[in-house]
């Protein structure tokens, strides 16, 4: 009786201490987002040449929507080239983009034999030297995009100078509750990254709408050192350009800088798509991102674990440790996503974050297993 006692308050502190890390976690969150202004001042004379980097596989159902918009941007013609990368595509679409050749859309394709993991990186990397702007652009070859994106990154680029530009990315076009659910836990992991942006201390972007100054890659001996990894072809280039260039990160809080793409149509493909997004966590080399990481997977591990331990053991109190982890997680994360969502327009989403939030728990200790052992499938082939 002893022990179990012993055991039942190391547990409740445990649980207690882990829940209070995540509050605070959260809470710096709250506190960057905050301090990222909303940025309205567009520029009418910008002057900077600008390479746009699509790479392309197997995308005949969106490419030509995506170069549309790409060649729809309000901006100078002259100031921009759009290079697409053809990824051993075996639909149509490489056929697709060469239909763009007179509108001036430029079209590599990589042909490498040899197997080997980092496939993106690879892309970027050829297109990068076949390229003749100032500022690298990269998208993905199913998003859309409003008139006045370019010009916005543009012009917050000439403002700021920074190296390395992360701007937001939100999900549309959803068909049923499965994805909208999607489009509020995406607004989080977006939200997360302009946050830690926000308090310099950059974590997280995503390659679907980010920029970046060629000579800056450059000087970071581009994706050297991390393109062994299939994915990282943004967040662990972000970690290269924060370590070598402080307070020279920023995040483009602005409507007209989103990029659109669509949330998974199954849970299979969702699982492949977070599976490769968290197998880059095993190249961290920042101390304080590491710690960020597994102190939220140790507190949902926790939530999970006590929520198990309720049902074992029924006269317990570890029903009520489960209730108060799930509360105060719901509780910070509701507080942080009012704003996020604020922010895309999507505040009706909040109405699913409870039950989006008792799900994340367990997919958070799911991933975060399986996306850093064993391989995934990612456009149809099998990386690690």
């Amino acid at each position: 009786m002893f022990l179990n006692s012993i055991f039942l308050e190391a547990i409740s502190v445990i649980s207690f201490l882990l829940a209070l890390i995540y509050v605070m976690i959260v809470f710096t969150f709250i506190k960057g987002w905050g301090r990222l202004s909303p940025y309205r001042g567009i520029k009418l004379n910008t002057s900077t040449k600008v390479s746009i980097l699509v790479a392309a596989r197997n995308e005949e159902a969106h490419i030509k929507q995506t170069i549309t918009d790409l060649l729809a941007q309000d901006y100078p013609s002259e100031l921009v080239e759009i290079i697409i990368i053809n990824d051993h595509s075996t639909d149509s679409t490489a056929h697709i983009v060469s239909s763009f050749a007179s509108e001036g859309v430029k079209l590599i394709h990589l042909n490498e034999e040899k197997s080997f993991n980092s496939y993106k990186k690879k892309a970027i990397e050829v297109a990068i030297a076949q390229s003749s702007g100032d500022l690298i652009l990269t998208t993905d070859a199913d998003c859309r995009m409003g008139i006045h994106w370019l010009r916005t990154i543009v012009s917050y680029y000439e403002e700021h100078r920074y190296k390395m530009i992360s701007s937001p990315v939100a999900y549309f076009d959803e068909q049923n509750l499965f994805e909208r659910g999607q489009t509020l836990e995406f607004s989080y992991l977006i939200g997360l990254g302009a946050s830690t942006i926000g308090n310099n201390r950059p974590t997280t972007c995503n390659g679907a709408n980010l920029a970046y100054e060629r000579k800056a890659f450059d000087e970071v001996n581009g994706f050297k050192g991390i393109d062994d990894l299939a994915s990282g072809d943004d967040e662990l280039l972000l970690h290269k350009m924060a370590a070598k260039y402080d307070h020279k990160i920023g995040f483009l809080k602005s409507t007209d800088a989103i990029v659109y793409t669509r949330a998974k149509s199954s849970l299979a493909e969702l699982i492949q798509q977070r599976k490769r997004w968290a197998s880059k966590s095993t190249r961290y080399k920042n101390k304080g991102i590491v710690f960020l990481g597994v102190a939220v997977w140790l507190f949902n591990l926790s939530i999970l674990v006590n929520g198990m331990l309720s049902l074992v053991f029924p006269s317990s109190s570890f029903w009520q440790i489960f209730i108060v982890q799930l509360l105060a997680k719901l509780s910070i994360e509701i507080v942080f996503l009012f704003g996020v969502t604020s922010f895309f327009k999507r505040k009706q989403l909040l109405a699913l974050q409870p039950l989006v939030s008792i799900l994340h728990v367990i997919y958070i200790v799911y991933i975060g297993i399986a996306g850093n052992s064993g391989k995934y499938n990612w456009k149809g082939r099998m990386v690690k």
